[in-house]
């Protein structure tokens, strides 16, 4: 793009951009995974069987809002920066998280709870025993899902202060640079592939020794 003057993003280095925006990633996500897990065995329990509509209708409500509504809401509460980020990307990863594990722990074979019921395993013995185990792939499934919408949704993040590979988007948009938001968008496409590739390692060896 010779007709740019400044064709390559200088403001801040995309190693500290990247390292920024993997580590909110990382920390939505971890949240995501502990409220997901949590809501979907606490539903799919005989006593939190009545819960599960609403679970999944309160999950299913927070993520038809648009991450830039949850930051605009957001940043009154908490202020410019990380923060109000984290909230959009945490509540946004809960949907995946949750619906696997719920699916995860609806498949699991009567025939193995029959088998520890047998063996007079108590239920939470049972759950992280046999069930968690037996669910542990799809489960997986959901965090990594949950991760690559978290890489792509960190990128508005920019627009209020916080420090990923936005940035370079955000101002390539508002200074009409071209250059600058192709070069925010392939290295958010490469973090997500990254991301992506991980993570399905990582499930690949789960669902090989589940």
């Amino acid at each position: 793009m010779p007709d740019l003057s400044h064709p390559l993003y200088w403001r801040t280095s995309f190693t500290a951009l990247a390292f920024s925006h993997a580590l909110l990633v990382a920390i939505a996500t971890g949240i995501a995974v502990v409220v997901g897990l949590t809501l979907g065995i606490l539903a799919t329990r005989p006593a939190g069987r009545s819960l599960l509509p609403t679970v999944r209708a309160v999950a299913v409500i927070g993520q038809t809002f648009p991450p830039v509504a949850v930051l605009a809401i957001a940043v009154p509460l908490l202020g410019f920066g990380a923060a109000p980020t984290l909230l959009a990307l945490s509540l946004y990863g809960v949907l995946p998280v949750l619906g696997q594990t719920v699916a995860g722990l609806d498949q699991v074979p009567a025939s193995a709870l029959h088998a520890a019921d047998g063996m007079g395993y108590g239920r939470w013995r049972r759950l992280w025993d046999v069930e968690l185990p037996l669910a542990a792939g799809p489960i997986m499934a959901g965090v990594r899902l949950s991760a690559i919408v978290s890489v792509g949704t960190a990128t508005i993040g920019s627009a209020v202060g916080a420090a990923t590979l936005g940035a370079p988007i955000v101002e390539g948009l508002v200074g009409n640079n071209t250059a600058y938001v192709v070069q925010g968008a392939l290295l958010v496409g490469a973090l997500a592939l990254s991301v992506d590739g991980l993570l399905g390692l990582v499930e690949h060896r789960i669902r090989k020794h589940a």
